[in-house]
């Protein structure tokens, strides 16, 4: 009891990083339902789908407010991994739980890693509310234009085969460890569409609630659904969602990625190790 009680409260955390940086969040959520819930990696993949999943979909409201969804360009990103996602899931089925829990202890060292390298990397652009508080209805126009003027989609063939290799590898993840794969959609969306990182961030939100719901519809009755944890568990990364949205309005965002980065570095050496010691 007390374990799932824990669990529930970390639940904040895997929301703050979906609200406040688009992604990070579901490789935090697998490791807290596995050694903090004590669920079976594979029902722990599976309930991370539907939490993170939920709490994505009500994210994109917050962001859509704010003006950082493009949701055209997240429905095709979404739908492009289904694919990616089919080939994950037949994988997770056929791998020992603890050849899972590494190779997802490795995922999360690796997006510590890229969550570190690109902080600083993509612009920074004010979201609508924040330029509205500073600066009236002329800095929100102002900040509009500068979002529109940074879109730049590559139509070549190279291009498009760059972002359907992206769609289909973050499907592919999402099938196979149970992550949204904000983490790769943001860096994509960024350097491939030339998205502002706050309209990456808000519509990689998009991208993860329809990539989770794709999962989920493939893995069907795959898991026996504990209402009273998952329930907690979904309240409290919802509002964990809407406290990062908030906060990503007010705070740098290399900051928050920063700080995030460090903490799953951290995650990744307990998996890993507690891993080894239990097998």
């Amino acid at each position: 009891m007390a374990g799932e009680m824990l669990a529930v409260a970390l639940g904040l955390l895997v929301g703050l990083s979906l609200g406040a940086l688009g992604g990070g969040g579901s490789t935090l959520a697998v490791p807290v339902l596995v050694f903090v819930a004590g669920l079976q990696a594979q029902d722990a993949t599976t309930v991370s789908l539907m939490v993170v999943g939920v709490a994505s979909a009500f994210g994109v409201l917050h962001h859509f407010r704010n003006g950082n969804v493009r949701l055209g360009a997240g429905v095709a990103f979404g739908a492009a991994g289904i694919v990616g996602s089919r080939i994950g899931l037949v994988v997770n089925r056929s791998l020992d739980e603890q050849l899972l829990l590494l190779a997802f202890s490795a995922l999360i060292a690796f997006v510590a890693f890229r969550m570190m390298r690109s902080a600083d990397r993509s612009p920074q652009v004010p979201s609508l509310r924040q330029a509205e508080r500073e600066g009236g209805e002329a800095g929100r126009l102002a900040v509009k234009e500068r979002i529109g003027s940074k879109v730049s989609v590559d139509l070549s063939v190279s291009g498009m085969a760059k972002l359907a290799g992206a769609a289909t590898g973050v499907g592919l993840l999402t099938g196979l460890f149970g992550v949204g794969g904000g983490f790769a959609v943001v860096p994509a969306l960024t350097l491939l569409l030339k998205f502002p990182t706050r309209q990456a961030i808000g519509t990689s939100l998009v991208v993860i609630a329809i990539n989770a719901a794709i999962a989920l519809a493939m893995r069907g009755g795959d898991v026996d659904v504990d209402w009273a944890l998952v329930g907690p568990f979904l309240a409290t990364v919802t509002i964990g969602v809407a406290a990062g949205t908030h906060l990503a309005s007010g705070v740098e965002t290399a900051r928050l990625t920063h700080a995030f980065a460090l903490m799953l570095g951290v995650v990744a050496i307990y998996t890993a190790t507690s891993t080894v010691l239990w097998a």
